[in-house]
């Protein structure tokens, strides 16, 4: 089953430790991990179900370049790591 882990500050304010959850898509491994810790979820996707502007997804360390397009198939193997995009000029 694919883990998924959340860079330390996002879990600051919010404990989320890293899980291995039973998930085919990003999109389900995602939701899965944010049961856990259901006051993260506001902050990782938006209204929609996109990913937030000032977060960044990985999926075995390649960038996810589109927010909102979450269903990607995930292997067992895979690890997902969610952290804290830099953002300014």
């Amino acid at each position: 089953m694919p883990s998924v882990a959340f860079a330390p500050a996002l879990t600051r304010h919010v404990a989320c430790p890293p899980q291995v959850v039973d998930a085919s898509t990003l999109r389900a491994a995602l939701d899965n991990a944010l049961l856990a810790a259901p006051g993260l979820r506001s902050y990782v996707l938006d209204e929609q179900g996109a990913v937030r502007k000032h977060v960044a997804v990985f999926v075995n360390a390649q960038m996810i370049r589109d927010r909102a397009a979450l269903d990607i198939a995930l292997q067992p193997e895979d690890k997902v790591m969610v952290i804290q995009a830099l953002t300014g000029g």
